[in-house]
Parts: structure tokens; sequence; C-alpha cells
């Protein structure tokens, strides 16, 4: 689908933004209304903050994009842990949180938080390191900054360890941002999957969040009649907590706009 149209279409569905969205779209988006809500703050995945010889590249490359975050008002920067290839969980946390405490001073002066993102590495992500809720809030408090916290994905989180709502009721403060899609198959987030989806959004209400939950799922229909689905399923739950601040709904650039190789992933 054409990215105008998509985007279109989100914004009438009542969507407040996007995750992801290549720059070359970021006027576009902001034409519409939206917010781009987070992007990737440096490349890659698999060669993230865990080794000290990439130290100079992410810092240089977060240190550019916290830039352009602050000018676009984009709130969120999405971190990577990078593979364990057989280092040890502590080392690389230990590692990541050098350089995160040297770059959480320039993105809290800028408004901006620094989320670094949970993935499984037992279907999609192999050997990645930040894949489990412990690990990540480890970090947080080893930097010990409000402008870096969690991207809490629930897709992958359902698979390394289930336990998704007592999971978000306890580490909650640590949590800048949700990701959703169902499990198997990272599809729509309704009742064809495992997961109760209007339980979890009211779960993650009930802590007081006010920020964004992105829906990142892979369409197997139209893109814009499952956003709507998606849409008007978090929107009767939390519609359902009468009085009570609720969080935002955004969607992905991945689930209808196919970007260019520089920018794309598979998370």
């Amino acid at each position: 689908m054409e990215p105008d149209n998509l985007l279109l279409q989100a914004a009438e569905i009542g969507y407040v933004g996007v995750d992801l969205i290549d720059e070359s779209l970021w006027s576009t988006v902001k034409s519409y209304g939206l917010t781009i809500t987070a992007i990737s703050g440096h490349g890659t995945i698999d060669q993230g903050l865990n080794r000290r010889e990439n130290a100079s590249r992410v810092e240089e490359e977060l240190t550019i994009n916290i830039r352009k975050a602050e000018l676009w008002k984009i709130p969120n920067l999405i971190c990577f842990s990078g593979q364990r290839a057989g280092q040890s969980d502590d080392e690389g946390s230990l590692i990541c949180a050098e350089t995160l405490s040297r770059i959480a001073p320039i993105a809290a002066n800028a408004g901006v938080t620094l989320i670094m993102e949970l993935l499984n590495s037992k279907i999609d992500h192999s050997d990645y390191q930040c894949d489990h809720t412990d690990w990540g809030v480890r970090l947080c408090e080893r930097v010990d900054s409000p402008a870096f916290r969690l991207l809490y994905d629930i897709y992958h989180l359902q698979i390394m360890e289930g336990d998704i709502i007592r999971t978000i009721e306890r580490h909650h403060q640590w949590f800048a941002h949700y990701h959703t899609a169902g499990n198997p198959g990272r599809g729509q987030p309704d009742a064809t999957q495992e997961l109760n989806y209007p339980a979890i959004y009211r779960a993650i209400a009930g802590t007081g969040y006010e920020g964004y939950i992105s829906h990142e799922f892979l369409p197997s229909g139209d893109p814009v009649e499952e956003l709507k689905r998606a849409f008007n399923s978090a929107k009767q739950a939390l519609h359902e907590l009468p009085g009570r601040i609720s969080p935002r709904c955004a969607t992905s650039a991945e689930i209808g706009i196919e970007r260019s190789s520089s920018t794309k992933r598979s998370s």
C-alpha cells in the first residue's frame, strides 16, 4: 500500500502516531497530524551496545538521532543489545551501561527517551541478549537515568516468558513503550491467538501509563481493515475504564508500508 494512503487511513481510524517510519516520510506523517512515536536509534540488532568495539559507532549514531528526534518531536529512540556470541549476560549488561550512561544525559536534555527493545531469541532473533525482562530491568538500574527505559514487546516476551500481565504490573516503571502482535505467528492481536489483549490493555492502563501502545503485527489481509480491528479492540477495552487516563494507540510502518533496506528490520 502507498504510504500516503495508509497514513491517511490510520489517522482517520483514530491512530495518533506511527513507529519505525522511514525518514523520507516524516513530513508526510506530520501532515496527517500523526506523531512519529519511535525510530531506531542505531544499527543494528545483532551488532549493538554490548560490544566495546561498537561503542564509538553506536554513540555517534545515537547522538545524531537524538538531535533529529528533538527537532521532529520524536519521544523514543529504540536501542538494541546485540547478540551474546558467548558473552555472559552480566558482562553484556555492564558494557551496554557504559555507553548508555554517557548518552542518557544528552537524551534527557533533548527530551528523548532511549528504549532498549526486549526481543525473543527463541524464534526470531537467535542469541539476542536483551531477551528477558529481568536483564533489561537490571540494565535500567545500572544506567540509573529516566532517559533510559525498555520497549516491552508483548509478542516477543510471550515467547520468552509468558506471565505478561504480572510482569507489566511488577515492572511497569521501566517500560516506556509497548508493541503488540499475536502469538503464534505475529499476526492480528485478536481472539484467534493465545494472548488476551483486552485484559493486557487494561493492565497497562491500570499502571497509569500515558504513552503509546504500538501495533506491530503482520497483517494477513487488508492492512487498513486489520488496523481498524486492532484499534477498535483496544478502544473498547480501554473505554471499560471510565475516568482513567488511557494509553494512546500507534501503529508501525511494518504493518503496511514497505521501507527501504537501509532501515527495514524484522523485530
